[in-house]
């Protein structure tokens, strides 16, 4: 039954991811590229989760893994790292946890008067915002790292071909 949840996760991130990529008009043959790494990250992620990792952790393995795929794909299509692994990691911004942080937020300022409850939405916000923030700083790192390692391969990348007449 997992294998049906992993193949679903993947598929709804390669979608999302998709979506996502089309706002910045990437080459067209990048979007199958940037699906595939949508897909591998997530359903990695979900994984790894599953498997009882905490959401931080294993987004920033997952984003290690994207961007190590990303150095790879963008080596043989040519394109700039940031084509494919900006959108494929934003299927994996932890949305609900931003949501619960701000509503939280609103709940402790219409509860001020009441200390027991206003003490939890508090505790709720920080704890929600703690998460999100975390995830995103984790998969921001997680997906630079392979930059770091691979500076040569990295730099070569970015650097605009010379066109010869």
């Amino acid at each position: 039954m997992i294998i049906i949840e992993v193949i679903f996760d993947a598929l709804f991130a390669a979608v999302a991811a998709v979506g996502f990529s089309a706002i910045s008009d990437p080459p067209t043959y990048a979007f199958s590229r940037i699906a595939v790494l949508a897909a591998l990250g997530h359903a990695l992620r979900f994984v790894l989760i599953k498997h009882g990792f905490d959401i931080a952790t294993a987004s920033f393995i997952s984003a290690f893994v994207v961007g190590f795929a990303s150095l790879v794909l963008a080596r043989r299509i040519t394109v700039p790292m940031t084509v494919l692994y900006v959108p494929a990691l934003l299927p994996m911004v932890p949305g609900i946890y931003a949501y619960k942080s701000v509503l939280a937020l609103i709940m402790f300022l219409q509860s001020l008067n009441d200390a027991p409850k206003s003490f939890e939405y508090l505790h709720q916000f920080f704890s929600n915002a703690t998460v999100s923030v975390m995830v995103v700083v984790l998969l921001t790192f997680g997906a630079a790292l392979p930059t770091f390692i691979f500076r040569n391969m990295s730099l070569a990348l970015s650097r605009p071909r010379s066109k010869t007449l």
